[in-house]
């Protein structure tokens, strides 16, 4: 599996993550993952899902263009790395949502084996046609569309949302990023991205998970970490009404897989931490994804 690392490190990685791995008996799917994410390599990947005990990881690809903000490699990185380890990675398709030629792309990386579309983080109105374009592609090959929302930049005019959630209800949508979590708050004021006050329950992220059985929400990055650590209080209530449409995700850059720079290992412990009992942390950490994406 790690044929691809050096040597040494190879030698010295097996010997610091056993522990850890022996730790993590039970599995978890990571729902948001990159490749070539701010210049990180498929080594230091693996290592990094391995060090926290990530059984299966889905691979977000970028579009033709943009990167994702973050240097993320494309739909043929992610399909490459699925077919050397198939048994670790699994990954969605991807491209630029007003590109002329978007659902001949999806639908090219789907019949390959993709199994959603994302992460789509483009410059997009939620109310456009755009959307209905990219829903209608996700609605004709029946797979999820992650969605990374942030207030004026991608996937604008988040609260006219719910009229896509209803237009569209045999598609699946996974929420992400700081306007999703931001909106767990009905008080949230939208041109904040990571709110640190109290949360008052009933925000439009809280409620669409509520009345749309096709919405589902992305716990990863500092975003989905901020909405749980910010109130721990309501998070557990928050944990506790939608253990069946949370997901777990990392997004996270370092290669380390632990410690402060690991979002993704500080949310696997806030799950197991603040969830209702095990059964509800198994749900959003393996359950709920293996369900949803059919692996």
């Amino acid at each position: 599996m790690f044929s691809d690392l050096p040597r040494c490190s190879r030698r010295a990685f097996l010997a610091s993550a056993a522990p850890l791995l022996a730790q993590s008996a039970e599995p978890v799917i990571d729902i948001h993952q990159h490749t070539d994410y701010s210049g990180r390599s498929d080594a230091q990947l693996i290592a990094h899902q391995a060090r926290m005990g990530i059984s299966k990881t889905i691979l977000l690809p970028a579009g033709s263009r943009y990167g994702l903000e973050a240097s993320a490699g494309g739909n043929e990185s992610c399909l490459a790395l699925v077919k050397q380890y198939p048994d670790k990675f699994a990954f969605f398709a991807n491209e630029v949502a007003y590109d002329e030629n978007m659902p001949q792309v999806v639908e090219k990386y789907l019949k390959l084996g993709a199994i959603g579309i994302g992460e789509q983080k483009f410059f997009v109105d939620v109310a456009s046609p755009v959307m209905d374009r990219l829903c209608q592609v996700a609605r004709a090959n029946q797979v999820p569309v992650l969605l990374h929302f942030q207030y004026e930049r991608y996937n604008v005019n988040f609260d006219l949302f719910h009229k896509v959630l209803g237009k569209y209800p045999t598609v699946n949508f996974i929420g992400h990023a700081q306007t999703w979590w931001a909106n767990i708050d009905a008080k949230h004021t939208q041109e904040i991205l990571y709110p640190k006050w109290p949360v008052t329950p009933g925000g439009y992220s809280d409620r669409w998970l509520r009345d749309y059985p096709n919405m589902y929400g992305d716990l990863s990055a500092g975003s989905g970490l901020n909405a749980l650590l910010r109130d721990e209080t309501h998070a557990r209530g928050f944990l506790t009404r939608h253990q069946d449409k949370l997901l777990y995700g990392s997004d996270c850059n370092d290669s380390i897989g632990t410690g402060p720079k690991c979002s993704g290992s500080q949310q696997i412990a806030a799950v197991k931490r603040l969830a209702p009992g095990a059964e509800a942390a198994r749900k959003m950490l393996y359950g709920n994804a293996k369900k949803l994406l059919k692996i």
